[in-house]
């Protein structure tokens, strides 16, 4: 007979137990995460290098129930990016789930050959998330934990388009380098997927999106784009160890239908 409590989302999403990192907590997609995730039962430590706002966040989290400490660190620091790790684990125990949400976008065409802005784009978009990734799965396979780690690609990651050649290789390299991850953290019971949005407004692109490229919306099947809250059910999905338990190595995409048109056709 089927267990009723089992199948309850309230119990499949349940994060209760769980000790969540989230990198670029400071505001746009992290701070969303961290609020997600600290709503649904996890502890929460929010990774970025505004301190003054990761305190405000806390505070807010706190004043909602949730229990959240802020650190501030540079993630192309590995220095202070195992500190962080270490203040988790003596606040609230072994992280077990990781959201590698730290990004930037410099514009950029390759024929420029701005190797600063390359440069940059590289350390943070991909190398960071490698470091974070990979000091997140030692941590659980050393105390024999299962976990997640949940990294954030881009629809960039699947094609190209203008003045954004660091941005989407980098994002490309992290699809890839989260399949690599799901694969050899299987073992130790760590699932690793990402989530590939497409155009939402944060504050990295607000100024963009909200200005000359409003027009963009016209191009999305559902003619909008992204809103807050959009991506709280797949972050849920792969995070939580029972709703996702059987999901690794997985790329989704978060896009309003976007990836689905015909190139140059306007719907």
């Amino acid at each position: 007979m089927i267990d009723q409590s089992a199948i309850k989302a309230a119990n499949l999403f349940d994060l209760s137990g769980e000790v969540a990192l989230v990198t670029g907590a400071s505001s746009g997609f992290g701070e969303r995460f961290a609020r997600v995730l600290a709503a649904n039962g996890a502890k929460v430590v929010l990774v970025a290098r505004r301190k003054k706002r990761l305190a405000e966040i806390a505070a807010e989290i706190a004043a909602a129930g949730g229990d959240s400490e802020g650190v501030e660190a540079d993630v192309t620091n590995e220095a202070q990016i195992r500190l962080a790790f270490d203040a988790a684990a003596d606040r609230f125990g072994v992280v077990t789930i990781c959201v590698n949400n730290a990004g930037i976008s410099r514009p950029g065409r390759l024929i420029d050959g701005d190797k600063t802005a390359w440069s940059e784009t590289m350390a943070v978009n991909l190398d960071a998330v490698r470091s974070v990734g990979v000091l997140a799965a030692q941590g659980m396979a050393a105390a024999g934990r299962r976990g997640a780690i949940v990294n954030i690609a881009s629809i960039a990651s699947f094609g190209v388009g203008r003045s954004i050649a660091s941005y989407a290789v980098s994002k490309a390299a992290v699809m890839q380098l989260t399949k690599v991850m799901g694969f050899e953290f299987a073992r130790h019971h760590i699932r690793a997927n990402a989530i590939a949005p497409g155009y939402f407004v944060t504050e990295l692109n607000d100024r963009w999106l909200t200005g000359e490229g409003a027009s963009l919306a016209n191009h999305v099947p559902m003619r909008r784009f992204g809103q807050e809250g959009d991506l709280d059910g797949v972050l849920l999905l792969l995070a939580a160890p029972k709703a996702g338990a059987y999901i690794t190595g997985a790329t989704f995409v978060v896009d309003g239908g976007h990836m689905l048109q015909i190139s140059g056709v306007r719907w």
